[in-house]
């Protein structure tokens, strides 16, 4: 092996052999298991996000593979209907085109071009994470099978009444022309107005003031609201207001959704231009007035004097003709939620249009029952709530799509606007006896891409064919997805997928949290606090780094820190993080909180944990690779350090396979993580020295040892492979042909070896404590050695007192490696009531280690230098108690920056403590 440990020498050469030798495909053999890759847009990259999902769906995917189960990864990318028509929109705007310029079949033919050019981006960036999806499978939601399944479902909802064309209040984005989804409107809040306005009554008696964020809305105003319990209003109830600018009367009305304390407790209600106000024009069955255009522009159901004018100069001149009529009151400030497309950031119109609904409360009853009944769970299981709260007040969903980027909608009209619904025209024609003659039209629009993505977990296994994935894959194992389309998408595929197969999609949602930065700060290129996940595998060098600050991409902040890593990772030697650290970064973080904030620091810890691995691994073959490991036989004897590491294995093996079984990623990353690094390659390598190095260790003993070394490293890679695919795969083919694995380096790959086993005969409680005993014998030694600064080379005299006849067992036991690793020149032993020489001491139980100080230590000089460092402590005590102190710091500083203040008192706290402790003792010398 080579000394250093270089990620990018060997993760592509790796990846193409796994692909290449077809390892990613389901086996045939074994119990099912199946998970669904939640399709990212065609027009995406890899984001952290996606790189922390997607490694935990890779984990389980490797896992239930090596464990012997029939496993497939389905792999597929959305064709994100808006995103997609926007990016190749904009391509044609830059040419001076436009869409219409083209025509609608042409425009497609472009984005079929851009697709095939650039579209498989995020495809290839996954296969840099490792990703072990069966590409083979790779769908695309406008492939032509997906597409079929997509129209079949919509011909048979429709069918069944389920599906209907009507017209109601959406969310209309004027730049784009369409309908978008609540999960595409950003809501944030907008510093704003509210304008008070007086409405006369129409017998002229009075007059009510009303309250909006909206005045240029008025124009659409069909009522005003009370409520029916507020006695300020009760004697209006009834009348009629005479609408200002309009002169329309409309009516006082009595609703209990007024909130009396808000504004004046006066409510306009424009039932098409607010979602609220349409729920109560239903109630009350009052007119519902659409003022504007497509465009948000005024259009001609307002006074002739506001026509063609956008919405926001409307506003002005409607608030200046009031305020000219005597009827503006007051303006004042007010904070509003704004909501705005999250493509165009276009402040998103109530809008009363033309669409096409899935009526789906008889859908929603047996997905809700699934869910309930345990056949489908949540992980974590709060979720259910979410879950449920949502679908039992679900709303009918506009499936419609004003684009022509998209599954078009399967529905013609004839010339008196009939409408036909079927797969194809010559369906139409068939089904419903229309004669040739008959001028048919297909709807312009297309579905929402969240309707074809609901198919999923049946589409892409072939649906409406009878397939045998369909039967064997049908539910899937397990689905990982974020909590934010917990509505938008996996309720709509539990829906689907019971309606359609009458089967649950998949049997566990596992729902993880949302990437933060580390100051717990939303990702947004906006923010410049975006890392992607290439940049964290490759490292990224300092020009490119130059010019995501310079252009605003990233925070000056984190490219300084970024900039300090990537300097200190060259100096190093090292010019990247590597897959398998960022892997093992994000395993590490997923734990069942909603928000994870990623710290980069964790990742140059994951990276170290690879060398780590690496060094042991060389260490390993180094006293193994020429000599004799017992794989073809001889006579084995294993020491208490082998017993001991063996039964640690079993121990580790067992605790990560129950941290996996409950989604518990991180529990499972440190699990192993504490066996790797410190009872693997600190304890036990240590402890295979005095047996290897030893004149007086037997061959039987010595082979013992080296097979022990070769077998537990080879199934310690296997146990590793899920979270680290790379590093482990690459060191097992050296480590695989000395173990009693038994194959030819290059012959085959980790990936598709077996997981390991626990061994019952393995365990041994017993040596796990005399190995216990040991390491805190050891370790009270070299705390001894530390505390007084002496020498870990200088042999020492020890003297134990209150030693058990347990202790005398385990002492003779670990004499060979407390004689190496302790470096005692001799150990006597207290008789009752001898005293001892003035010691420092350490305690193993009950039991007491004395180190006698005589000519060890220069006491006068010792405690000089104590002191010291206590006066440095105590100043850092003294720095952060002082910014803690400070209300201005404390009130105005960020969480997270607070957080780290209070863990540095803590550690100088700490710190402090232990230098008086050791202050104290050297002084009672």
């Amino acid at each position: 092996m080579e000394k250093t440990f270089e990620p990018q020498s060997i993760e592509q050469q790796c990846y193409e052999k796994w692909e290449a030798a077809g390892y990613f495909k389901p086996t045939g053999h074994g119990d099912p298991y199946c998970i669904l890759l939640p399709p990212p847009n065609v027009t995406g990259s890899l984001h952290m996000g996606h790189g922390f999902q997607q490694t935990i769906m890779d984990a389980l995917t490797r896992y239930h593979r090596m464990k012997g189960d029939n496993t497939l990864w389905q792999v597929g990318t959305d064709h994100a209907g808006i995103a997609t028509q926007m990016v190749v929109e904009r391509r044609l705007n830059a040419e001076g085109k436009t869409r219409h310029d083209l025509g609608r079949e042409a425009f497609i033919d472009k984005i079929w071009e851009w697709k095939e050019e650039s579209g498989g981006t995020i495809t290839r960036q996954m296969r840099r994470l490792g990703t072990s999806t069966d590409w083979d499978r790779e769908v695309f939601t406008m492939d032509d099978n997906l597409s079929k399944a997509v129209t079949e479902v919509f011909v048979r909802l429709h069918d069944e009444g389920l599906i209907y064309r009507g017209k109601r209040l959406v969310n209309w984005d004027p730049v784009l022309h369409t309908a978008v989804s609540d999960l595409e409107v950003l809501n944030e809040e907008e510093a704003g107005h509210m304008w008070h306005m007086r409405y006369p009554l129409a017998d002229g008696s009075g007059e009510l003031v009303v309250a909006t964020t909206r005045p240029e809305t008025m124009l659409g105003d069909t009522a005003v609201a009370v409520h029916p319990d507020d006695e300020r209003y009760q004697a209006f109830i009834g009348k009629d207001i005479r609408l200002p600018i309009t002169g329309r009367l409309i009516p006082i009305i009595a609703d209990d959704y007024v909130d009396p304390e808000f504004g004046t407790g006066c409510v306009k209600i424009t039932p098409a231009h607010d979602f609220n106000d349409y729920d109560m024009g239903k109630r009350h069955s009052l007119p519902m007035i659409n003022l504007f255009t497509d465009d948000a522009k005024i259009n001609n159901e307002a006074p002739e004097a506001y026509r063609g004018l956008d919405r926001f100069d409307a506003r002005k001149q409607i608030v200046a003709d009031l305020d000219a009529e005597g009827l503006l009151v007051k303006v004042v400030d007010h904070k509003l939620k704004v909501p705005r497309g999250d493509r165009t950031g276009a402040v998103i119109e109530p809008y009363l249009t033309d669409q096409w609904y899935v009526a789906v409360e008889s859908l929603a009853k047996p997905a809700v029952e699934a869910v309930e009944s345990g056949e489908i769970r949540f992980i974590p299981e709060n979720w259910n709530k979410t879950y449920y709260q949502w679908m039992n007040n679900i709303q009918d969903w506009c499936i419609s799509r004003q684009l022509w980027w998209g599954h078009r909608i399967p529905a013609w009209y004839d010339n008196e606007g009939n409408v036909f619904v079927g797969r194809d025209e010559a369906e139409v024609r068939s089904r419903y006896k229309l004669e040739e003659a008959v001028e048919l039209k297909q709807d312009n629009d297309v579905l929402d891409t969240w309707f074809s993505s609901a198919l999923w977990p049946f589409a892409t296994m072939g649906w409406p064919e009878e397939t045998p994935e369909l039967d064997t894959f049908v539910p899937s194992s397990v689905l990982v997805t974020g909590f934010d389309i917990i509505f938008f998408w996996v309720a709509r595929m539990i829906m689907m997928t019971k309606k359609f197969t009458g089967k649950i999609p998949f049997k566990d949602i596992y729902i993880t949290g949302l990437i933060r930065d580390e100051n717990g700060d939303k990702m947004s290129k906006s923010k410049g606090n975006v890392l992607d996940p290439i940049d964290l595998i490759d490292g990224i060098d300092l020009e490119s780094l130059v010019s995501k600050r310079t252009s605003g991409m990233m925070q000056p902040q984190l490219a300084k820190k970024i900039e300090k890593n990537t300097r200190k990772q060259f100096a190093d030697g090292i010019n990247a993080y590597g897959t398998d650290a960022l892997r093992f970064t994000f395993a590490a973080m997923a734990s069942t909180s909603r928000d994870i904030n990623f710290d980069m620091s964790r990742v140059e810890g994951y990276r170290n944990f690879c060398n780590k691995i690496w060094n042991a691994s060389r260490f390993v073959l180094m006293n193994t690779e020429t000599e004799d490991t017992g794989r073809d036989g001889g006579e084995l004897v294993l020491s208490l350090a082998d017993q001991w590491i063996w039964a640690q294995f079993q121990k580790t093996l067992k605790e990560f396979e129950s941290a996996l079984a409950d989604y518990r990623f991180d529990i499972a990353a440190q699990t192993v993580y504490e066996f790797t690094w410190n009872q693997f390659c600190d304890w036990y390598l240590e402890l295979t020295k005095p047996v290897l190095n030893s004149d007086a260790s037997t061959d039987a003993e010595k082979r013992g040892t080296r097979h022990t070394l070769i077998n537990v490293l080879e199934q310690l890679l296997r146990l590793l492979h899920p979270l680290m695919p790379f590093i482990t795969d690459t060191i097992w083919q050296r480590v695989a042909p000395l173990s009693d694995a038994g194959v030819k380096e290059g012959e085959t790959s980790i990936m598709i070896q077996s997981f390991p086993e626990v061994k019952a005969e393995r365990e041994n409680d017993k040596v796990l404590a005399d190995i216990e005993w040991l390491k805190r014998f050891i370790i009270g030694i070299r705390n001894i050695r530390g505390e007084m600064d002496i020498s870990p080379n200088k042999p020492l005299n020890a003297i134990l007192r209150n030693v058990s006849e347990q202790d005398q067992e385990r002492l003779d036991l670990a004499a060979p490696f407390i004689d190496k690793l302790a470096k005692l020149e001799s150990i006597t032993t207290l008789k009752a009531g001898e005293q001892a020489p003035a010691s420092a001491t350490a305690l193993v139980g009950e039991m007491e280690i004395l180190i006698p100080m005589a000519g060890l230590i220069d006491k006068d000089a010792e405690l000089a230098r104590i002191a010291k460092a206590m006066g440095k402590a105590e100043q850092d005590v003294a720095r952060a108690n002082g910014k803690l102190s400070n209300e201005k710091f404390v009130n105005s500083a960020p969480e997270a920056v607070i957080a780290k203040e209070r863990s540095k008192l803590e550690e100088a706290e700490t710190a402090l403590a232990k230098l008086k402790e050791q202050h104290a003792t050297i002084s009672a010398l």
